[in-house]
């Protein structure tokens, strides 16, 4: 029986499994997979993936905080995808190999409403989510700029990726911001941390927040209040998670199906 699991730590407040099951179920794959949750502290990280990848019980992982970038450099084989984005959340182990893959591109741009090809973006953070929505937006053909606490760090990123920098956007400007960091998850306040104000958002903007949390982010709250289009992180988790599933498994699973679950969770 093929075994799948998300790998963090912690990893105890995770969605994924309950998702990643109900998605097998719909696909009458659940008597034959399982997903489960591992939590492996960084110092055990790499002889923990050593093990999965030779004991041919799991046919891969996901891969979450903090872990991205090691499972990256674990990797015997990488998509252009993972090694132009430095890290890897999802692993495939195929006969004792370590196959690195990046669904968080494919699931950002799978979350957003529309393209936004020759468009101005702003995105916030220049940690390993940053550098995924990043390179699938610049690639997509995306004028991207990145803000980043830490200006040297963000500029660092943007350079690697093809974006521009900025230290006091105009949210105004953009058609689309995304919010990578994890601001908000723990109850501050938003507004002072980012570069954003309740008003700052306007009708005909989409904007994105990754956290997610049980009730709408103070992000999302303000710019739906002002008509902007929004989207949750358990949108990106679903999305990203659906392309994880189909590269293990071949085929393609329920969307409606994994939305219901992680939204129940």
């Amino acid at each position: 029986m093929p075994r799948l699991a998300v790998i963090g730590h912690p990893v105890a407040h995770s969605r994924s499994p309950d998702m990643q099951t109900a998605a097998l179920m719909e696909m009458k794959l659940a008597g034959e997979w399982t997903y489960g949750a591992l939590d492996v502290a960084p110092e055990d990280f790499e002889a923990t993936v050593a093990e999965l990848a030779v004991a041919e019980e799991y046919a891969g992982v996901n891969i979450t905080v903090p872990h991205k970038e090691a499972a990256l450099a674990m990797a015997d084989e990488a998509s252009e995808g993972a090694r132009a984005i430095g890290a890897a959340n999802t692993l495939s182990f195929r006969e004792g190999r370590i196959v690195a893959d990046n669904t968080d591109a494919g699931g950002l741009l799978r979350s957003l409403p529309r393209s936004f090809r020759g468009e101005r973006v702003l995105v916030l953070g220049a940690g390993g989510a940053a550098r995924a929505a990043i390179w699938a937006l610049v690639d997509e053909g995306a004028s991207v700029d990145v803000w980043n606490r830490t200006a040297d760090r963000g500029a660092t990123v943007a350079a690697e990726l093809g974006a521009g920098t900025i230290t006091d956007p105009d949210p105004a400007a953009y058609s689309l911001i995304v919010n990578t960091t994890a601001v908000g998850l723990a109850g501050e306040d938003t507004f002072e941390a980012l570069p954003l104000s309740p008003d700052s958002f306007a009708a005909g903007q989409t904007v994105l927040d990754m956290v997610y949390t049980e009730e709408p982010s103070a992000l999302l709250a303000a710019a739906e209040d002002a008509g902007a289009t929004v989207v949750d992180g358990l949108e990106m988790l679903v999305q990203q998670g659906a392309l994880s599933l189909r590269i293990w498994t071949g085929e393609e699973p329920s969307i409606e199906a994994m939305r219901t679950a992680v939204r129940r969770g």
